[in-house]
């Protein structure tokens, strides 16, 4: 079962890393301070980056769910 849910952990986490990477950046971060950043006033409202939005707190929610339940595991072991 502990390793089950390792399994799980690892290829949530790889997941949720590309997820974050598909994300369009959202300004004010370093690139900007060097003038790389171009600022737009809808981030965020095409249907794609909402449902990139749902499917990103779907795994993130898994990859919660796998801590807690390895670290429950791992403590009753």
């Amino acid at each position: 079962m502990i390793l089950a849910f390792n399994i799980l952990l690892v290829l949530t986490s790889i997941l949720l890393v590309v997820m974050i990477l598909l994300h369009k950046g959202r300004g004010g971060g370093l690139s900007d301070m060097f003038g790389g950043g171009v600022s737009s006033g809808l981030g965020g409202s095409s249907v794609a980056e909402k449902n990139l939005d749902r499917i990103t707190v779907g795994i993130a929610t898994i990859w919660f769910a796998c801590i807690i339940a390895l670290g429950l595991l791992l403590k009753s072991a």
